[in-house]
């Protein structure tokens, strides 16, 4: 069993900070710009919703990538989630993934895409949201230079 603590606290209008007995740093959160008395320039929940569904498909896709002896150049990935208003309520519809991964000619951008899909399908953070997660990959060959 694995245990995270996240301590918060309100500091003025509708901001707090997030801060964690095991992490150095504390993180500002707001009620987004979008909403009543929202706050421009703060993390919001929402962010932090989006940022937690993108840093868990790079971190499976790395232990994924590791165990297949799938060599990459580099990672690097977009999210974007929408929120509609559905029975009177603001609901998360779907979260939308956009990582892009350079490989080395040597690989397949097959095998690539299917890590990509394994990675989504194995993210502890996607399969506790019952939102939409779209994965849309972008796979890059380097080519050699002769």
């Amino acid at each position: 069993m694995y245990t995270y603590e996240v301590n918060l606290k309100w500091m003025v209008n509708r901001k707090g900070v997030l801060s964690s007995p095991s992490l150095p740093q504390k993180i500002e959160v707001a009620t987004p710009p979008d909403f009543p008395k929202g706050m421009e320039g703060v993390w919001t929940p929402e962010h932090l919703l989006t940022a937690s569904v993108n840093s868990c498909l790079m971190t499976t896709f790395l232990a994924i990538a590791e165990n297949s002896k799938l060599d990459f150049i580099s990672f690097e990935s977009n999210a974007a989630c929408n929120i509609a208003i559905i029975e009177g309520k603001h609901t998360l519809t779907e979260i939308i993934l956009k990582p892009k991964v350079t490989i080395p000619h040597t690989q397949k951008q097959e095998r690539a895409i299917h890590i990509l899909e394994m990675s989504k399908r194995e993210c502890l953070i996607s399969n506790a949201i019952k939102a939409t997660i779209l994965l849309e990959p972008e796979i890059i060959v380097e080519k050699v230079l002769a």
